[in-house]
């Protein structure tokens, strides 16, 4: 069976209904999310309501607990407390309820899927280097833990560092039959790596394979439809960078 794993929507239509494509293309019949649907970009709604529909799982992102709720932003920068206002408006009280409702941390089978550390999940500190992927690694009590929150792929390995990700359409990671690993799905709707395009990722569990996908799609349409919404322009912006 193949599943894919997303991350880091954050309200890109165009993106994630890309990707949605792609991963059923390559024979993909679970989705697992982790966190982050909303935030930053033009269609919140619309998002929410296909990866509530998809079959699979999906877990609570820093951005989904605060569209949830009405608590101050201070912990949010400018652009994106602009942005959280905008997108608590366009939610309906079914969706706020969804993403309030979602647990910060699932379990399936031999994988573990948590929005940001498996330390501290509710504080979302990032794993950005081998030492914090280490800590997280300590309490992981699966072969296979997939997070986000960075928008950057890579992954961790206990004894072995830092594992290389593939994103060609042909070569992935087959993974170590024994270990723990711990793997950064990348971002569906807001690249930060230097490359624009969305990404996920492909495991089959049959190979142990694990693929890294980067899909183009419609970044213009994406990007207008943050600036028609009224949202900071760097958020389009960032759209175009991957950056």
């Amino acid at each position: 069976m193949r599943c894919a794993i997303l991350g880091d929507i954050h309200g890109n239509l165009q993106a994630l209904e890309a990707v949605i494509a792609d991963a059923r293309e390559y024979g993909c019949v679970e989705f697992y999310c982790l966190g982050d649907v909303v935030g930053y970009n033009a269609n919140p709604s619309e998002c929410v309501d296909i990866v509530r529909n998809l079959p699979g799982i999906c877990v609570m992102g820093n951005h989904d607990e605060a569209a949830a709720g009405s608590r101050p932003l201070s912990g949010f920068s400018t652009d994106a407390a602009i942005s959280m206002e905008w997108t608590r408006e366009q939610l309906d009280s079914e969706q706020k309820e969804w993403l309030g409702a979602l647990r910060l941390q699932r379990q399936i089978r031999k994988f573990t899927f948590v929005h940001a550390t498996l330390d501290s999940p509710s504080s979302w500190g990032y794993i950005r280097t081998l030492h914090e992927a280490e800590m997280s690694i300590a309490l992981q009590s699966t072969p296979l833990c997939f997070i986000g929150h960075t928008h950057v792929p890579r992954a961790f390995g206990k004894g072995v560092g830092e594992i290389q990700l593939f994103d060609e359409t042909n070569e992935g990671v087959h993974l170590p039959q024994d270990g723990k690993i711990l793997i950064n799905a990348g971002s569906v709707g807001q690249s930060r790596d230097g490359d624009w395009r969305a990404a996920y990722l492909i495991h089959d569990e049959a190979s142990e394979g694990l693929w890294l996908r980067r899909i183009e799609y419609d970044v213009e349409g994406a990007a207008q439809a943050v600036l028609a919404a009224g949202l900071p322009e760097k958020l389009a912006t960032r759209l175009r960078t991957g950056s």
